[in-house]
């Protein structure tokens, strides 16, 4: 019987780069735990995922009810169904043993989850205190929430798109500069094969590709290797990078503790609402009827909506170095 080690979850289940809550709050406890599960039981991740639901439920409930110490209740049990959440991913990369469906169930729990335990929240404060600025939050935060998967689901398209159409530009095929709706576009029949294979066709190297690839590069290290193997670099990241130089320090600084330079996304999103917001609630403990609830949710909702217009931003750069590299590639400058 196989027994894994510690070791041998952070090497293989790891992300290369993480959000900064699941590497510091997450990891840490999350991985031990499925170091006994993998080694101990035949525990499967659905059956993970299945538990982790409960947990949400429970979380949802002990919101519903309103006073500080069900607000605490609800926090830890949120929280401790998000390192469940963590743990059936990890366990189905560590033992080989997950599926395309389970990844779906991993993801629909997740969000109902979130949305259950933010409406029994919010809704619950306002049963308890009468205010309406509960009721306002409500739809405010499940906004919020809807743009970011819209955006961040668009954003990747839109550069899946890009990058396509330069591969096949590497390629010596002739691509239009326009980067069509991805909403109305199909595969296309014939499409030109990868640059690298290609008789005649320049090596070329996404700068972004390369930095997932190998989060511990930086730009300058990129271009060095690429020169030393004979390709050419193609980077729609340039002008971004150019222009916000305190980027790639950040980044590298970052990375050092697996963290994502993205600091405030989704999932912070998600454990401010659903774990701090209702925490402060512990101050009714020394003040009746004080809690902070409303200020942190609304400061989660500014914080998330402010990351993604960077995201917006750094595409909106992004295009106009595609046109460049575009034009480059095709000899046209």
């Amino acid at each position: 019987m196989t027994t894994f080690t510690l070791a041998d979850v952070r090497e293989r289940t790891y992300k290369s780069r993480d959000a900064w809550w699941t590497v510091f709050l997450v990891d840490p406890l999350a991985s031990r735990l499925v170091v006994w599960t993998a080694n101990r039981t035949a525990i499967t991740p659905n059956q993970i995922t299945f538990g982790a639901g409960v947990l949400g439920a429970g979380s949802a409930v002990a919101f519903a009810m309103g006073s500080w110490p069900w607000l605490v209740l609800g926090a830890v049990l949120f929280h401790l169904s998000f390192v469940l959440d963590c743990m059936d991913g990890k366990i189905a990369r560590l033992k080989g043993t997950g599926s395309v469906f389970g990844a779906w169930v991993d993801f629909v729990f997740d969000r109902i989850r979130f949305f259950g335990c933010m409406m029994a929240l919010l809704v619950g404060q306002w049963a308890v205190t009468g205010q309406a600025v509960y009721l306002i939050l409500a739809p405010v935060a499940v906004f919020v929430d809807l743009l970011r998967y819209l955006n961040g689901a668009q954003v990747a398209k839109t550069r899946q798109s890009m990058r396509e159409k330069l591969r096949e530009a590497a390629a010596g095929g002739e691509v239009d500069a326009s980067v069509a709706d991805p909403e109305c576009t199909e595969p296309a029949v014939g499409a030109a094969p990868e640059a690298e294979g290609e008789e005649g066709a320049e090596r070329v190297v996404f700068m972004e590709e390369a930095l997932r690839e190998d989060p511990s590069l930086d730009r300058e290290q990129v271009y060095a290797r690429a020169k030393a193997e004979g390709l050419r670099v193609v980077d729609v990241h340039a002008g971004f990078s150019d222009r916000m130089g305190w980027y790639e320090r950040l980044r590298r600084w970052l990375l050092r503790s697996r963290v994502r330079p993205h600091l405030f996304s989704g999932i912070e999103f998600e454990m401010f609402v659903c774990v701090v917001a209702p925490l402060t609630a512990v101050l009714a403990a020394v003040w009746p009827g004080t809690t902070l609830i409303v200020p942190v949710t609304v400061l989660s909702c500014a914080g998330l909506l402010a990351f993604e217009s960077a995201i917006v931003y750094k595409l909106w750069m992004a295009t106009r170095d595609f046109t460049r590299e575009l034009s480059r590639l095709q000899g046209r400058a």
